[in-house]
This record gives C-alpha cells, sequence and structure tokens, in this order.
C-alpha cells in the first residue's frame, strides 16, 4: 500500500532533506531572511512549497532547522581540558570562524529583532541547545579543577562567543582559530579559574 492510499503522505528526509536545507542557507546568504521565501527556497531546491511544509511548520522553522544542519550533529567535545573542549566547540564547520555560518549569523541577528516568530524558535532550537553545550564544558571543567567553585557558569558559558562575535561584525576583525584562542586565554580561561573579583 503507498503512502497515497493509506491518506497520508511521505516525509521529506535523507539526502532530498540536506538539499533542501542546503538551499535554504544559499538563499539566506544572498537575500538576508526578510527576502528569504519558501517560494525561492523551493525554487532553489527544486521541491514544491507543499513538499516544503510537509516538512516545516514555516519559515522560521525551516531557517532553524538548515543553520542546525549546516553546524552538524550537537555533541559535547571531552578533549580533557577546558581549552581544547572550547576551540573544539567553536571551531571547524558551522563553528565561529566558518565564513557562511558568520554570514548567516548577520542575518539572523536582523531577523531576530524584527521577527519575534523567528527569535523564539531560534532562541529555542539552536540556542537553547548550545547553552546546554556550554554549561556542560564548564560543569565538567569545574570537576576538573579548572573552574573556580564561585564562577557564574551562566555569565562564562557565552562569554567566548561574545566576545568574538563583538570583534567581528562591530570592529571587523576576521575570525579566526588564533582569536577564539587569544580571547580564551586572556579573558575567558583566566575569569573562569579565578571566579568572580572581590571588592577591596
Amino acid at each position: 500500500m503507498t503512502a497515497t492510499e493509506t491518506g497520508t503522505r511521505p516525509r521529506v528526509e535523507g539526502d532530498r532533506e540536506l538539499q533542501i536545507l542546503e538551499a535554504t542557507l544559499q538563499v539566506l546568504d544572498e537575500v538576508g531572511y526578510d527576502l528569504l521565501t519558501m517560494d525561492a527556497v523551493a525554487s532553489r531546491a527544486r521541491a514544491s512549497k507543499a513538499t516544503l511544509y510537509r516538512r516545516w511548520k514555516g519559515k522560521p522553522e525551516l531557517v532553524v532547522a538548515a543553520i542546525m544542519a549546516h553546524k552538524g550533529e550537537a555533541v559535547v567535545p571531552d578533549t580533557g581540558s577546558l581549552r581544547g573542549d572550547l576551540l573544539a566547540a567553536y571551531c571547524g564547520a558551522g563553528g565561529l570562524n566558518d565564513p557562511l555560518a558568520q554570514s548567516v549569523l548577520s542575518a539572523v541577528v536582523t531577523a531576530m529583532g524584527r521577527d519575534p516568530e523567528f527569535a523564539e524558535v531560534y532562541r529555542r532550537d539552536f540556542i537553547g541547545p548550545k547553552i546546554a553545550s556550554s554549561r556542560a564544558i564548564y560543569e565538567r571543567a569545574r570537576e576538573r579543577g579548572e573552574v573556580h567553585p564561585d564562577a557564574d557558569i551562566d555569565m562564562l558559558a557565552p562569554s567566548l562567543a561574545g566576545i568574538v562575535l563583538h570583534r567581528a561584525f562591530l570592529l571587523g576583525e576576521a575570525v579566526t582559530p588564533d582569536l577564539l584562542a587569544r580571547v580564551l586565554d586572556e579573558v575567558v580561561l583566566p575569569a573562569a579559574l579565578h571566579g568572580p573579583a572581590r571588592p577591596a
């Protein structure tokens, strides 16, 4: 019995899903979130708009799914050190030094300010798991004695990305593994190890 005979539609999955998500990122990179449409993605992916809506509720869910697919499977690195874990988590494909990821993030930041629905989906589906992963890295490092017992992990967890992206978007600095390492060595790791400053 076919899917049509049972009254259901086949799911978009596997290579076809990846093709659509890749097309989504291409359109997002070219025109930004505001001008991205389901029609444009369907045309780029050579799919029908109905095919997209069978898999994704709408534009916010499709775009976030595409960003997550480019980032890859969410895995918490375990290199044995806080420095190594953070470098592994933020470098490479989909990381802060990935040119496509940077371009997409620029579009995302703009979209979050204009589209509350997209902001909600992005915070829930992308930022939420990223924060959880960072927290796991810092908690494990605390158990190894690399993080001060009084350090505020909620403050530390987004600090590397925050500093690097500030330098990239506001100061125009190229994001490289060397920049990430310098921010880690000069700011993040000392703050993690020594904990909050005590008033004199």
